[in-house]
């Protein structure tokens, strides 16, 4: 089975006499006939024909047949003022006109002596014919048209009037182009596209000239296929590097055209002045971000700070309320131990004998020494109550409580042992390492019979009262006496 190929869109651009016949119909508003049409292509043939007219070559009858390749074709043929833009109908009516007037018979005629064979000058309208006649052969002489100017100008003549200079250069070097929509040269009001867009057609040039035309050696003229290959070689290597010399004129042409182009100036000078402008509206742009990073850094440092100095503010006052309370309690507890102290001895201390008074003396030191603020107000709350006897009654149970308990002091009997190798286990919040240290420290600092010795310890361990010290100490000389019990049931078991 056959399947047909699938549908393509093709973009097609109408041109041809057709097209231009209709054309010309639509803007009349009229149509026209086939008929119509040819006889209005012959009237503008006739009309062409009518208005060529050939330029009489002064040199022609000098001419040496031999010589035909450094002979003027267009110039022999009288089309010497249309040269390459001479379309085939108007060569063909040239070589006719030409033959007419100098064919070998008609001058015979004439009475005018013919040179014999092919050295009468008659042979160079022909070759001129064959060589314009052509298209392969015609190209190959246009090329190398010995009236085409392939001067480049310079950079002095640029830069003075670069318009007026360079315009028919590029005009004139267009001819070579396999392209036919050629952009112009342009005036200094051209925009930037336009510029763009010529110099990259002219940096890209696609030319259709090329050199075979002034081949040294004729492949025809060769006796052997191996001299046949070696002049087709040296012809190619030579038209090669006459097509690179072109390539590198044409480079050449654009490169000084480029370089004097008042308007390239114009556009760096634009390109730089904005990109100078973008450099510094970034550069504006990136101070005015690191600015606001700097302003929200130091209003973050700013807040951070106000709510530290805040902190510290409450903790300041807590520590102060913490010391006032403290030194209240200081001073409540240093009342009640005077208060103590008087109502002892306005009382004698409760006896008449003066070696119980010394003993009770030493009492109520220990009492002013161990009691806390609540026991200490109690018993003077007791002693202010009642009469001399319950008073002494009141005290001499006191004593007895507080000689009963264990004494506060017992660790500095064990001076070898330290706090920090107990156990830290309580049954109030957990003693940590550095408090203990700081309690041993405390105890050494201020052993007994030291005046306020439990305020002054309970200061010296931040975080902890007196009560916390004093229960603290208790728990530690159980342990200790546990300890050296056990120690010494071992060594008593050891030596038996």
């Amino acid at each position: 089975f056959l399947f047909a190929a699938p549908s393509e869109q093709v973009q097609v651009e109408p041109v041809g006499r057709w097209f231009e016949a209709f054309l010309k119909r639509r803007s009349r508003n009229v149509s026209a006939s086939f008929q119509e049409l040819e006889e209005e292509e012959q009237l503008s043939e006739e009309e062409e024909d009518e208005e060529l007219q050939l330029e009489e070559y002064p040199m022609l009858k000098t001419l040496d047949p031999k010589d035909w390749k450094n002979q003027d074709h267009y110039a022999v043929l009288g089309l010497a003022h249309i040269r390459y833009k001479a379309t085939q109908k108007q060569i063909k009516a040239a070589h006719k006109a030409m033959v007419l007037k100098h064919h070998p018979d008609k001058r015979k005629a004439a009475g005018e002596q013919i040179v014999e064979g092919d050295n009468d000058y008659f042979t160079c309208i022909t070759k001129a014919m064959e060589m314009l006649s052509d298209p392969v052969k015609r190209r190959a002489f246009d090329s190398v048209d010995p009236t085409f100017d392939n001067m480049v100008p310079s950079k002095a003549e640029g830069k003075e009037n670069f318009f007026e200079v360079f315009a028919p250069v590029f005009e004139r070097n267009s001819r070579w182009s396999v392209k036919k929509h050629i952009p112009s040269l342009g005036s200094m009001d051209a925009s930037f596209e336009e510029v763009d867009n010529f110099y990259s057609f002219w940096y890209n040039f696609d030319s259709w000239r090329e050199f075979s035309y002034l081949d040294e050696e004729e492949k025809e003229k060769a006796e052997c296929r191996d001299e046949r290959r070696w002049i087709e070689k040296q012809n190619r290597a030579s038209r090669a590097q006459r097509k690179k010399e072109e390539m590198n004129r044409i480079r050449t042409l654009v490169d000084t055209a480029y370089n004097c182009d008042p308007r390239i100036k114009k556009f760096k000078e634009e390109e730089k002045a904005r990109k100078e402008s973008e450099k510094k509206a970034k550069a504006e742009a990136k101070k005015r971000e690191q600015e606001e990073k700097e302003r929200a850094r130091q209003a973050e440092e700013a807040a951070a700070r106000m709510l530290r100095e805040k902190e510290e503010e409450v903790a300041r006052q807590a520590a102060q309320q913490a010391k006032k309370e403290k030194e209240a309690q200081k001073k409540a507890i240093k009342k009640e131990r005077q208060k103590l102290r008087t109502t002892c001895k306005t009382h004698s201390y409760f006896t008449d004998n003066e070696a119980d008074g010394v003993r009770m003396m030493e009492e109520v030191e220990k009492l002013c020494d161990r009691l806390e603020l609540t026991s200490l107000q109690t018993l003077n709350e007791a002693l202010a109550s009642g009469n001399k006897e319950q008073s002494k009654a009141a005290l001499e149970k006191q004593v007895r409580n507080t000689n009963r308990s264990k004494p506060p002091y017992l660790l500095c009997f064990h001076p070898n042992v330290s706090i920090s190798a107990v156990s830290t286990e309580s049954n109030s919040s957990p003693w940590t390492t550095e408090e203990q240290k700081l309690l041993e420290q405390a105890l050494k600092t201020y052993p007994v019979n030291t005046p306020e010795r439990w305020e002054k310890i309970s200061d010296a361990v931040p975080g902890r009262s007196k009560k916390d010290c004093m229960k603290r100490y208790k728990e530690l000389v159980e342990m200790i006496k546990a300890k050296k019990a056990a120690q010494e049931q071992v060594t008593a078991k050891n030596k038996k």
